[in-house]
């Protein structure tokens, strides 16, 4: 029982902060909404058309403007308190979802307009990623950076179980326009925790001035670190063809493996509780060395690969626990090294990159997986998956071999006092 103790200590440590607590909590429940509206959406749009085409296009709406509003996103976050910029984006996020629902609740929604408003969402993920990521690590100690990363992206996967699982049942049950103006509903958990949030007891980063070339300038400093930029190429290769879940496993279970709807969010669900395992088991560690993600990367192709010739539904349900752990711990991997090493004036343009790597990828990848799906098979999907996967682990191994990359500190992400200073 002593041991069980220190190990629930040990994960949950960021929890003796209240703020994170409110955080954690605000968060997990927006974080559910949001699930429902992406499997929603998804489901939707395969309901509309029945093309594989038309649901790779729907991810290019989404995760478009990540791509290119990414990189001023992460300067307008170094530029000003992240807590009100939430606020803000949340707030935007809450109207979007609103929309959605008014729209399938009028009848026959236009295929145009659902994508105009997946853009609007986009746009709000842009700005709000950078800017939720930032704060984080402002409501820990800096001992306990590494931590509370792993615990949101625990929240964030867990959100991941429970969303399309309920997506399922709402849609089959009482239809589309429930499940988004769920999600509309969610986002008061997340605005009433950002507005309990006490200022006084957590760490600021510094926020950095205007000034031209913020963005090139963050670019450089990524360039020339690393152990940074061979994480966040790394990213962007998993993320433009690895990572498209959305587009390529309804493809997958409702095509290949003959299922419905409801199984789809069955198998997405099983593959949100091995991220969640993932995520609490990279909480526990307190540094995270670069070469962890490029074994990430190398299990998630393996894993991945296999999954392309599964024969059923019940194999795949192995696979996909195997699959969402070894996807768990490439990101949180990657994202860990770039909230610990990046210096605190350019961590919000750094994370910024990353979101646009991973998420603006996806408008390139999930139309081309999306055509690859259509003309031969979501197999064949995820074989190229698999590959993506497999080449960038091996050449994230060999060129952190040839540049020496030293295993990064737990505590070296800020130069803040160990006592939070008042905002």
């Amino acid at each position: 029982m002593t041991r069980l103790r220190v190990a629930a200590r040990d994960t949950f440590a960021s929890f003796q902060h209240r703020n994170f607590r409110l955080f954690f909590l605000g968060q997990g429940i927006s974080q559910i909404g949001y699930w429902l509206t992406l499997v929603t959406l998804t489901l939707l749009v395969l309901d509309l058309t029945d093309s594989g085409v038309a649901v790779g296009l729907l991810s290019a709406a989404q995760f478009g403007p990540v791509l290119l509003l990414g990189a001023w996103a992460g300067v307008v976050a170094d530029r000003h308190d992240r807590r009100r910029m939430l606020l803000t984006v949340q707030s935007v996020a809450m109207a979007q979802a609103f929309a959605l629902a008014l729209l399938v609740f009028s009848g026959d929604p236009p295929l145009a307009a659902i994508y105009a408003l997946a853009v609007v969402g986009g746009v709000c993920m842009a700005f709000e990623n950078p800017a939720r990521r930032s704060l984080v690590v402002e409501m820990v100690a800096p001992e306990r950076i590494n931590n509370a990363v792993a615990l949101n992206s625990a929240v964030m996967t867990l959100s991941r179980v429970l969303g399309p699982a309920l997506a399922g049942l709402v849609v089959t049950t009482v239809g589309y326009g429930w499940a988004f103006l769920g999600d509309a509903l969610s986002y008061v958990a997340v605005l009433g925790g950002l507005l309990l949030v006490r200022t006084e007891e957590m760490w600021p980063g510094p926020v950095t001035a205007r000034a031209k070339g913020q963005v090139r300038a963050g670019l450089r400093y990524v360039r020339r670190t690393p152990e940074l930029f061979v994480p966040l190429a790394m990213t962007a290769a998993v993320g433009t063809l690895s990572y498209n879940f959305q587009t390529v496993f309804p493809l997958f279970v409702t095509r290949d493996l003959d299922g419905s709807e409801a199984t789809y969010t069955i198998v997405y669900s099983v593959l949100s509780v091995g991220s969640l395992v993932g995520a609490l088991v990279t909480a526990r560690r307190k540094d995270v060395e670069p070469r962890r993600v490029g074994n990430a990367a190398i299990a998630f192709g393996v894993v991945m690969a296999v999954m392309a010739v599964s024969p059923g539904l019940a194999p795949t349900l192995v696979l996909g626990l195997a699959l969402g752990l070894a996807s768990m711990t490439f990101m949180v991997s990657t994202t860990s090294i770039v909230q610990i090493r990046a210096q605190p004036d350019m961590r919000g343009r750094v994370l910024a990159l990353q979101a646009m790597l991973f998420f603006g990828s996806k408008p390139i990848g999930g139309p081309i997986v999306g055509w690859v799906a259509e003309q031969w098979g979501a197999r064949y999907s995820l074989a190229l998956g698999a590959v993506a996967a497999l080449g960038t682990g091996l050449w994230g191994l060999a060129a952190l071999r040839r540049r020496d990359v030293p295993a990064p500190a737990a505590t070296v992400a800020r130069d803040e006092p160990s006592e939070p200073m008042v905002a």
